[in-house]
């Protein structure tokens, strides 16, 4: 291989680099676009698990040039007053995990914004955080669903 075809692969390869990175995070985040995402809130998704007749589900928008979570909620069918509610993290689904935000959610429908660091905002968009609803009959949790990428 001559010294030329040489620089031309360096080349070649460095562009690629420089503008493929972005696209592999994702296309909205690479545009900058705000990233939604969604999770259905239910006792089975505790854990461990509950028997609770609660539902509800969490909306939250991600921009990432500012690194604002802006979410909307609902709940209904809990066993008692909330008393606590979070995003944990990280976390696959049907882990346990620390608080990472915590959330005002005294009455439904409830919404709420924090700026995240960089380690939540990678979390986040891996799919390792989640949110649940805390009360009295359930200090631990009595609902709770995975945060994932709405389509």
């Amino acid at each position: 291989m001559t010294a030329r075809m040489s620089h031309r692969r360096t080349t070649s390869i460095a562009v690629l680099l420089v503008l493929g990175l972005p696209l592999a995070a994702g296309p909205a985040v690479a545009a900058g676009k705000d990233v939604t995402y969604r999770a259905a809130l239910n006792g089975g998704s505790e854990v461990p698990a509950t028997a609770s007749h609660g539902e509800g589900e969490v909306t939250a928008t991600f921009d990432p040039a500012t690194k604002r979570l802006s979410w909307s909620g609902r709940y209904s069918g809990l066993t008692g007053p909330v008393t606590a509610a979070h995003f944990h993290g990280p976390a696959k689904a049907g882990e346990n995990a620390g608080v990472l935000v915590p959330v005002t959610a005294a009455s439904s429908p409830f919404t709420g914004e924090a700026t995240l660091d960089d380690a939540k905002a990678a979390d986040l968009a891996a799919g390792k955080l989640y949110f649940n609803l805390h009360t009295a009959a359930n200090p631990k949790g009595e609902i709770r669903g995975q945060l994932e990428r709405a389509p």
